[in-house]
């Protein structure tokens, strides 16, 4: 009789491990959570550093120095099979190499670089003659950002700046002498991507044509910049279905192509 009540617990149990699994996987604020508030904290705690250290670590013992690709294989197979990182990762990336080749600009600007990997993948289809800036907050970010450009050979470049993308972008023209911006990938922090945008117009970097590429529009979420640019004449828009780096979880990128000034936003 107690055989019935043990399978039915059993069973229930199993199904609740399941449903559990399947939102880790597929909703983001609890893939997010899980990785970012439990995980990684308590990987740092046994390790003594962070993940961001053993990212570079690992690309440094298992990549090939002088090989981009083989760069961004490294990191793709460790965030995928040990710990999850928030770099653009491979299958948004085919999509971010797609529109770096089809544009082939000379001067580009990345706000957020993270530990590197987006700027090693759009500094490897670049010519020699290119040039990549690319922005990030973190001083400890941009130090590994460094030793992963120095370590794939792309150091001649890109050209890492440290401080946040609201200060260094009205320095861009004088300080790092840029007329203007061929392609902006933009990847920092969500909240700052149309701030940001509407700085670039105010200082001048953006000209007819010129491609602002943003990720995690979807997810997190940059809904104020996407409202902006779809319903604005100075911009034209071309939106990217994905996925969230190695996960289920949707997300998208947004392409938006600077058409000039024109008519202000619609409200």
């Amino acid at each position: 009789m107690l055989e019935a009540p043990r399978l039915l617990l059993a069973a229930f149990s199993l199904g609740l491990a399941l449903l559990a699994l399947l939102l880790l996987r597929r909703s983001g604020w609890v893939f997010l959570g899980w990785n970012e508030l439990i995980l990684h904290p308590i990987h740092n705690l046994f390790m003594g550093d962070s993940k961001e250290q053993r990212i570079l670590r690992n690309v440094l013992q298992h990549a090939v120095a002088g090989d981009p690709q083989s760069v961004l294989e490294t990191i793709d197979a460790y965030c995928s099979q040990k710990e999850w990182a928030m770099n653009v990762g491979d299958k948004k990336g085919q999509i971010v190499d797609t529109v770096v080749r089809e544009q082939c600009p000379s001067v580009l600007l990345e706000l957020g670089a993270y530990c590197g990997y987006s700027a090693v993948r759009m500094a490897r289809l670049l010519p020699p003659s290119a040039r990549l800036l690319t922005i990030e907050v973190n001083p400890d970010y941009a130090a590994i950002t460094q030793q992963m450009l120095d370590f794939a050979g792309l150091q001649d470049r890109v050209t890492v700046v440290i401080g946040a993308s609201q200060d260094i972008i009205p320095q861009l023209k004088k300080k790092y002498d840029i007329d203007t911006l061929d392609m902006v990938f933009l990847d920092h922090w969500k909240d700052r991507y149309l701030p940001d945008t509407l700085l670039l117009e105010e200082c001048g970097l953006l000209r007819k044509g010129t491609v602002l590429l943003a990720d995690n529009v979807i997810f997190p979420g940059a809904p104020d910049f996407l409202a902006h640019v779809r319903r604005s004449s100075r911009f034209e828009c071309t939106h990217f279905s994905s996925y969230l780096e190695y996960s289920q979880v949707v997300d998208g990128l947004e392409k938006a192509v600077y058409m000039g000034p024109g008519s202000p936003a619609q409200p």
